[in-house]
């Protein structure tokens, strides 16, 4: 898989923590996400005109059916680009496997650049765990990665994002994927979802990266769960073939953030 022209960087979007339902009219704290996410594909289609790679960060469902999958699917499908899923902790791997074998890759070369998928889901937890056997795909794909640039994407975040509630449910062994990545400089970046709210740091040379998302979104810095009323948003990302990312977040700023606090919660 490769862009059309390997002398331009390859343009990927990041889309994450959609929370679809089974049922069309689903809402969390009584936004519509399915809503929320035509809007935020919509402002992808209005200000990314070339997409390469569509990268979907987990929580893609909220109830994980197989209805809430395929509209998911049907959603993203008018892009008609290479897309790729993970599970996060509102997922189920398997259904989504079911739903769509062909989009749940570990591994994708695409221009001078390897993006690895990895599953941190942990069954029935709210936070996250690289197994032993996500970690050998790891380590297997930076070790095969050749001259290739690489972007590892997943779902919990692997540092400390300032919100204390948010903290615990994490990534808990995030010093095993530093471990494995450290002793490959051709990792440029890492990427993630759950959090609900745009990150970007660097450490060590590395990007480390986490996103608004289609729905709701949670406010920066809180001790306890606190949502803000910022509108639901999308990552996009240039990789240049010299190992350079630019990448920057932007909102659907058209859509209606309206909040019932009164309605249950996420």
């Amino acid at each position: 898989m490769s862009p059309p022209d390997q002398s331009r960087p390859v343009h990927v979007v990041q889309l994450t923590d959609a929370h679809l339902f089974a049922d069309p009219a689903g809402s969390m704290l009584g936004l519509k996400t399915r809503d929320s996410l035509r809007h935020v594909l919509a402002q992808v289609r209005r200000e990314q005109p070339l997409v390469d790679l569509l990268l979907c960060t987990g929580d893609l469902s909220q109830d994980a059916s197989v209805a809430s999958y395929e509209a998911f699917r049907e959603l993203t499908a008018p892009f008609a680009v290479p897309t790729r899923w993970l599970p996060g902790n509102h997922d189920e791997a398997q259904v989504m496997a079911q739903v769509a074998p062909e989009l749940v890759q570990a591994v994708t070369d695409i221009g001078a650049w390897r993006v690895v998928m990895l599953n941190t889901a942990v069954q029935g937890a709210t936070h996250g765990f690289l197994q032993d056997d996500q970690l050998a795909v790891l380590e297997a794909a930076l070790k095969e990665a050749g001259e290739r640039h690489c972007l590892v994407c997943f779902h919990h975040q692997p540092v400390d994002i300032g919100c204390a509630w948010i903290a615990p449910i994490g990534l808990r062994n995030a010093q095993a994927l530093f471990d494995i990545v450290e002793g490959y400089p051709q990792v440029r970046a890492l990427l993630w979802g759950h959090v609900h709210q745009e990150w970007d740091e660097v450490r060590e040379g590395r990007r480390l990266l986490a996103t608004p998302s289609t729905c709701i979104q949670f406010a920066a810095r809180s001790e306890d769960f606190q949502v803000s009323e910022e509108h639901p948003g999308y990552r996009w990302l240039r990789l240049h073939a010299d190992g350079r990312l630019e990448t920057g977040v932007e909102r659907a700023l058209d859509f209606e953030v309206q909040l019932d606090f009164d309605s249950p919660g996420y």
